[in-house]
């Protein structure tokens, strides 16, 4: 293929490695440029594996790459990866994304159609983001002072490597039909090529914010009209993450209209051969988690804003929703999530204390914003600390670098947290969580105002048939058992208590 877009016939060699069973149902269609091919592959007994040749008008060719805009196979995750490009053949492998080792419990996959555009996320992304502290008055001096201090304050080696900028860099407010999208000098001196090569320097990753309106939602200019420009300038400047806001442009918009404008940023992205994360962001609205990850996202929010609320009567100003809001939102839609596609609970509100100049509230305890990190840690939701980072106090930062909780967050397997059991009156709940491990993570969650006691039964709340097992308290660090009998606590008003749990190998009287 030419520069100038001319489509070339290629032959395409596709290996699929699946057995017998998988493909006793199996269906996959490519969506490729400019005409989709659906494959029906029948099922064999004594077959475990096939190779398929097809000589299809098939991809764009960029820059010597074939690009794909996405798979999806009905017989669940696949993993597609470029092996190289010669002459006029394009070799691809197709495998099936690795299944763990089975674990006594229902391992829940992505319930969406799986999403190959740039392979990226595939655990929830960690970092800072601009937004609820310093909202459009974000400048340089802020930005590299952050960096600095997320290194010396260990938060950097805890795992948060994003610095995202949200709305506010711009140059002009106003229509993108009336002004260039252009980096405002008052606030960024050196650009932004500069601020990503020191964050860069430090070992950070750098995100921007745009939307597909002619405006943003504080009014500044718009990418509408122009995704492929604005990708290839986020680009050349070195940024690692965008957050893509349709919230106010396409509130009122189709979904399918939403749809298109984040299927046409992601595309741009990949086109421009730098690794992208993408976050479409529509405040959960038309079904986001449904379709987000089909149009190449990386992750999308689940709901609202949130506010700086733990449980507020109501949504505050009939919009924003609080902690318990925002987690009772995410065990609806808990089986649109998975690696590389995350469900998206907002940023953290941990160190606002309801100073917050964007968000409305007034604050949670320290017992609170711990209860609503682990919460958020569980749910695998990205971990993106919205307050000053200068102003954390040694409680918050004790909170934020919990290694334990971290990593249920970043495991591997990217389980969602799922609600077990919950008392007659939802005052108290059991949340658990798969891990690639086996061992299963649970959750004592007390939503009411008085000291509860909570018992678990392995058996009847998680449907776990251990005989013997150990627990590990993952806040107080304790280890606790080995148990052959449910065990029984004591959990504080508004705390979500956190225990890992692991089988124990049963000797004697088993």
């Amino acid at each position: 293929m030419t520069d100038n877009g001319v489509f070339h016939q290629h032959s395409l060699f596709l290996r699929l490695g699946y057995s017998a069973e998988e493909l006793s149902s199996a269906s996959i269609t490519v969506s490729t440029f400019p005409d989709p091919l659906q494959l029906h592959l029948k099922p064999h007994a004594s077959l475990s594996s096939i190779q398929l040749n097809l000589h299809t008008l098939y991809g764009y060719l960029h820059e010597g790459k074939m690009l794909v805009k996405r798979l999806a196979a009905a017989f669940g995750a696949v993993t597609l990866a470029q092996a190289q490009l010669f002459g006029n053949t394009t070799i691809w492998t197709a495998v099936p994304t690795p299944t763990p080792t089975p674990t006594p419990w229902n391992v829940t996959h992505y319930g969406g159609k799986v999403n190959i555009t740039n392979n990226l996320a595939l655990t929830p992304p960690m970092g800072w983001s601009s937004w609820n502290n310093f909202g459009p008055d974000i400048n340089e001096t802020v930005v590299r002072n952050t960096i600095d201090a997320m290194e010396r304050l260990g938060l950097k080696d805890a795992g948060y490597i994003y610095i995202n900028i949200d709305d506010g860099w711009q140059r002009y407010k106003g229509s993108r039909e009336d002004h260039p999208l252009e980096v405002d000098p008052a606030k960024f001196p050196n650009g932004l090529k500069a601020v990503a090569d020191y964050a860069h320097s430090k070992g950070f990753k750098l995100g921007i914010y745009s939307g597909p309106g002619v405006d943003t939602c504080a009014g500044f200019t718009g990418s509408k009209g122009h995704a492929a420009e604005d990708a290839k300038l986020f680009a050349s400047w070195g940024i690692d993450h965008l957050k893509y806001d349709a919230c106010c442009s396409h509130a009122d918009e189709p979904q399918s209209a939403v749809q298109q404008v984040m299927l046409d940023m992601s595309t741009a992205l990949i086109a421009t051969n730098r690794s992208i994360v993408f976050h479409a962001c529509h405040c959960g609205w038309a079904n986001v988690w449904e379709w987000a990850a089909e149009e190449g996202a990386n992750q999308w929010r689940i709901g609202q804003d949130i506010s700086d609320d733990f449980n507020y009567p109501g949504n505050r100003e009939k919009y924003y929703f609080d902690v318990l809001d925002m987690l009772d939102r995410g065990n609806e839609v808990a089986k649109w999530t998975g690696p590389g596609h995350w469900n998206d609970y907002d940023m953290l509100i941990v160190g606002l204390d309801g100073e917050s100049k964007q968000l409305v509230g007034t604050g949670l305890s320290d017992l609170e914003y711990r209860t609503h990190f682990s919460l958020w840690a569980l749910a695998a939701s990205p971990l993106l600390i919205g307050a000053n980072i200068t102003k954390l106090s040694p409680y918050d930062l004790q909170t934020l670098t919990n290694k334990e909780i971290i990593a249920i967050n970043q495991d591997p397997l990217g389980q969602p947290i799922t609600l077990q059991w919950s008392a007659p009156d939802n005052k108290t709940q059991i949340y658990s969580k798969g891990m690639q491990d086996e061992s299963l993570v649970i959750a004592l969650l007390n939503r009411g105002t008085e000291t509860a006691s909570i018992t678990v039964n392995m058996r009847a709340h998680l449907t776990v048939p251990w005989d013997v097992y150990r627990v590990r308290d993952l806040w107080k660090k304790v280890d606790r058992g080995p148990y052959d009998i449910p065990f029984t606590t004591e959990v504080q008003a508004h705390e979500a208590m956190i225990f890992r749990v692991w089988k124990v190998a049963c000797t004697v009287g088993c």
